[in-house]
């Protein structure tokens, strides 16, 4: 696994950027966190996360105006960005995946649905059943 383990939690939610943080940290990240997409675009260029959890529906700027700009500002490749939301539509969530996003899970999630995403994304080793 290359680089370092940096996530970035975005959200206007503090309960869930709180929730996020504790299962990234339980997996060895390290978190910063961020309330919209203007401020996580400010943090990205502070410091390049390894992995930008990411809301849809947000003020000032939303995360897929957020992802957008994040991948002409960066690239197509990082961070690797995961999407967390409520927008279950397959069209939203295509429009995200077209976007640039890796990942996408829905909200609720859980330590288990964020590990095997993760997993997916080659950040964690999957685990011995």
């Amino acid at each position: 696994m290359e680089g370092e383990m940096t996530c970035l939690v975005v959200d206007d939610s503090r309960v869930v950027r709180k929730a996020a943080r504790r299962i990234m940290e339980r997996h060895g990240f390290s978190v910063r966190e961020a309330e919209d997409g203007q401020q996580a675009l400010l943090a990205c260029r502070e410091s390049l996360p390894r992995l930008v959890l990411l809301d849809w529906n947000m003020p000032v700027m939303t995360g897929l105006e957020f992802l957008q700009a994040a991948r002409a500002e960066f690239g197509p490749d990082k961070p690797l960005i995961m999407l967390c939301t409520t927008e279950s539509e397959l069209e939203r969530i295509i429009t995200a995946l077209n976007a640039g996003a890796q990942e996408y899970i829905m909200k609720p999630f859980d330590d288990e649905i964020v590990t095997g995403k993760l997993v997916q994304l080659g950040l964690l080793e999957e685990a011995e059943p």
